[in-house]
């Protein structure tokens, strides 16, 4: 008697089990795409796994293994200036590109990955229809695969075309990136058009404290750290403090209070930035008004002035970004049991104990996965340093960056300023492993994550 064999069983299946277990016909789908399926009676899906593997080894014949063998080197052809006689004019001759060459070869691996893919997906088609057959059933047509993808895998259907463009537009990209951090594109020897591989040198120069890019990246990354630590806090306990205020038994008109600081949000935040720059220039609003009212006799340095200029971009940060915080802690405040505080009352705590002791812990509890994404946000905060101080000030005229320059800002000015990519894309890679790496501890240490529903 013919053993029955149930979807989900056969959904399951492995590659390994399907090669192993399964016919000839099944075992040639490797070679011949859609062999199987074929055999099975599965023609018009057979054949399209036929037609993707002729076009990728069309693909790889015309441009393919050309991409790939020339990887390696990243090209070797320089541009040429020729005499014309003809048209007494100084004629170039085509030279290898760099760029295109690690961009082309990047794409033909995603794509050699896709046929393996497929590779695999044949002999797992195939050895499906042979169960299927085997049990006595009828190989599904075509029409009903497809009718599959409305009902049972209606997923794939759905994941197709944004997975398509996150490959294109995400990952293709993120490769060439970091492939970039391993060559000497650069201005520095004139290798904007011809590069080559380097290793780990681009590594080796930004952690060499004893070079001027190795210098920058020390002192831009200690400050980077601090800024994020105290743009994350500061918000956050003054968004709290705020947030506990107004949402006291004893506050009138919470409302009303809630709208003064949130009417902010209503004002696109560059344009916010954008005017507070004006207005702490040395002849702007700010400085004027001072000197004209006797307080002071010269301009503050508020972007001239290293320790001036910190501290300036942390205290507008505040202010930009605590109505955000504020309507983010209102509602976790709102929701804090009151009975606790009933509890605490009963036992005679105070209200600063109950703080400390209830709505301190709670809010931490809650909010840690928040915190760790707005650290994370801060260590990347491009608008609000660049907006604001634009990296000011440079005390360091070898320097590539300036005094308040973050990690992010600083990548920027080496690729679009420099024209330093290479080593933009070294920042690139570290500033992500800084970011995971932390993200990832710090999650797994807190109480959000082990303790998970103690609340």
């Amino acid at each position: 008697m013919k053993k029955e064999i149930s979807l989900s069983n056969i959904d399951s299946i492995t590659f390994k089990e399907a090669f192993s277990k399964g016919s000839l016909a099944t075992k040639l789908s490797a070679i011949v795409f859609g062999l199987g399926n074929i055999v099975n009676q599965q023609m018009l899906k057979g054949l399209i796994f036929l037609a993707l593997e002729v076009s990728y080894f069309v693909f790889m014949i015309t441009n393919g293994l050309h991409n790939l063998s020339m990887l390696p080197s990243l090209g070797t052809k320089q541009q040429e200036e020729v005499w014309n006689e003809a048209l007494q004019v100084y004629t170039y001759t085509q030279g290898d590109q760099s760029i295109q060459i690690l961009l082309y070869g990047i794409a033909t691996l995603i794509i050699t990955f896709f046929f393996l893919w497929l590779l695999v997906g044949s002999v797992k088609s195939a050895y499906k229809v042979e169960l299927i057959k085997a049990s006595g059933r009828k190989a599904p047509s075509f029409v009903d695969d497809l009718k599959t993808l409305l009902d049972s895998k209606l997923q794939w259907l759905l994941m197709s075309t944004p997975m398509f463009f996150i490959i294109t537009l995400t990952i293709l990209p993120l490769i060439f990136m970091i492939c970039m951090a391993f060559t000497n594109y650069s201005i520095i020897g004139n290798h904007l058009v011809l590069f080559d591989w380097v290793g780990l040198e681009n590594f080796a120069t930004l952690f060499d404290s004893n070079s001027v890019l190795g210098s920058t990246f020390w002192s831009v990354l200690v400050w980077t750290i601090v800024w994020a630590f105290f743009a994350t806090f500061t918000n956050y306990f003054f968004g709290m403090i705020l947030a506990i205020l107004i949402n006291r038994k004893d506050t009138k008109a919470k409302g009303f209070w809630r709208f003064c600081f949130v009417l902010s949000c209503a004002v696109p935040m560059f344009v916010s930035l954008l005017i507070m720059r004006t207005m702490l220039q040395p002849e702007g609003a700010v400085n004027v008004l001072l000197r004209n009212i006797g307080l002071i006799q010269d301009s503050l340095p508020f972007f001239t002035n290293t320790t001036w200029a910190r501290v300036t971009v942390i205290v507008i940060n505040i202010w930009v970004v605590v109505p955000y915080t504020l309507l983010q802690l209102t509602g976790v405040l709102q929701n804090i049991p009151a009975d606790l505080y009933e509890a605490a009352d009963v036992d005679g705590a105070t209200k600063l104990q109950q703080f400390f002791h209830i709505t301190l812990p709670y809010m931490f509890y809650v909010t840690t996965p928040y915190l760790i994404s707005t650290f994370a946000g801060n260590i990347n905060n491009f608008n609000v340093i660049y907006l604001l101080s634009g990296g000011d000030p440079v005390t360091n005229l070898a320097s590539t960056a300036g005094d308040t320059d973050l990690l992010v800002t600083w990548l920027y000015k080496l690729t679009i300023d420099k024209q330093y990519y290479n080593i933009g894309a070294v920042v690139g890679i570290l500033t992500f492993v800084i970011l995971a790496i932390g993200s990832l501890l710090t999650y797994r240490n807190s109480k959000s994550y082990k303790e998970e529903g103690g609340f």
